[in-house]
C-alpha cells in the first residue's frame, strides 16, 4: 500500500484533547474514477464540503488536523463499510428496510450513485474488487488514523473530541440556522459539550440547530464514544458564510468563519480540560 489519502497536520499523541476531522473537502478525482463516470469533475463538486479544508487550516492552531484528499465521489468515509449500493456495486447486499437506509436508498452509500439529485454518477457497475480496494486504501486508513489521534488525545488529557467539519447548502428560509451540531441525539458526545459550542456560535450572532437537519453520520458512530471519554460532534456550517457569491471558491468571510471555528475549538479545549464531562452524555 502507498501513502495515505489524507493530509495529517500535528504531532501524535496530539498537543490538544481536540482533534478535527474534514472528511468529504476532497479535490483529488483519481483517472480510474474520471474514466468510469457519466459526468464531467465539475458536477460532482455538489457532493464536496467545497473547501471546508481551507477553513480548518485557517482556523487551526496546534490541535491534530486529519483532511482527505480524495474526493467524496470516489468513496464516502461518513457511511459504514456495509453502506454499499446495490444499484451500481455488485458486492452490495440489498438495502435493508428503515430509516436507517435512507441514505444509502437516496444514492448517498459508501460511494455515491448520485453526483446530485438526478446526476448518475457513474456509467458502468462497480466491481466487488474495485470497492473493496477502496476500502482498504481509503477509508479504513483514514479511520485508523481518527482512531489514533483519538485514543492518544484521550490518553494523554483525560478526554477528547473529535471536531468532523462538514459544510452544507443554504438551509431554507431567512430564520434557518447557519450552523447545525450533530451529535447523534446525544450518543456521540457530552450534553454540555454540545451546549458550549451552540453558546459560542449563539454569541457570534448567528443561529445554531442541534441533530436537524444533520445529526451526523458514520463518523460520530464510529469514533464518539463518551463512556470511554472519547466525544464526537458534527460540525456543518453553511457555506455562504465563507464562500464567495458562486459557493465555489474561498470569499470575504472566510476570515470570520474561520475566527468561529477556533473560538469552537478553544471552547471544547476549556470544556475538556476543566471538567469531567463523560456522564453528562448518559
Amino acid at each position: 500500500m502507498g501513502a495515505p489519502s489524507f493530509d495529517r497536520f500535528g504531532p501524535i499523541p496530539p498537543l490538544s484533547p481536540v482533534v478535527v476531522s474534514v472528511p468529504h473537502a476532497g479535490r483529488d478525482y483519481p483517472l480510474p474514477l474520471r474514466a468510469a463516470a457519466a459526468v464531467p469533475v465539475a458536477s460532482m463538486l455538489a457532493l464536496e464540503d467545497r473547501h471546508a479544508d481551507t477553513l480548518a487550516l485557517a482556523a487551526r492552531g496546534d490541535e491534530t488536523l486529519i483532511i482527505q484528499r480524495r474526493a467524496r465521489a470516489w468513496i464516502d468515509l461518513n457511511r459504514g463499510e456495509d453502506e454499499r449500493d446495490p444499484l451500481i456495486d455488485d458486492g452490495a447486499r440489498p438495502i435493508p428496510a428503515g430509516a436507517a437506509a435512507t441514505k444509502l436508498r437516496s444514492g448517498l452509500g459508501l460511494v455515491p450513485r448520485r453526483a446530485a439529485p438526478g446526476v448518475t454518477l457513474w456509467r458502468r457497475r462497480l466491481g466487488d474488487d474495485e470497492v473493496r480496494l477502496r476500502i482498504a486504501e481509503d477509508h479504513r486508513p483514514y479511520h485508523v488514523a481518527l482512531d489514533e489521534a483519538l485514543s492518544a488525545a484521550r490518553d494523554r488529557f483525560g478526554s477528547a473530541l473529535l471536531i468532523d467539519l462538514h459544510s452544507m447548502p443554504p438551509l431554507p428560509g431567512p430564520l434557518s440556522a447557519r450552523v447545525v451540531l450533530g451529535d447523534r441525539f446525544g450518543r456521540s458526545a457530552g450534553g454540555q459539550l454540545v451546549h458550549r459550542l451552540e453558546g459560542e456560535i449563539v454569541a457570534a450572532g448567528l443561529i445554531a440547530a442541534l441533530n436537524a437537519p444533520y445529526p451526523g453520520g458514520h463518523i460520530l458512530n464510529r469514533h464518539g464514544r463518551p463512556q470511554e471519554n472519547i466525544h464526537a460532534i458534527q460540525v456543518e456550517i453553511d457555506r455562504r458564510l465563507y464562500l464567495d457569491a458562486g459557493l465555489n471558491m474561498p470569499g470575504k468571510g472566510l476570515a470570520g468563519t474561520a475566527a468561529l471555528l477556533r473560538r469552537l475549538i478553544d471552547a471544547a479545549t476549556d470544556e475538556l480540560l476543566g471538567h469531567d464531562i463523560a456522564i453528562a452524555a448518559e
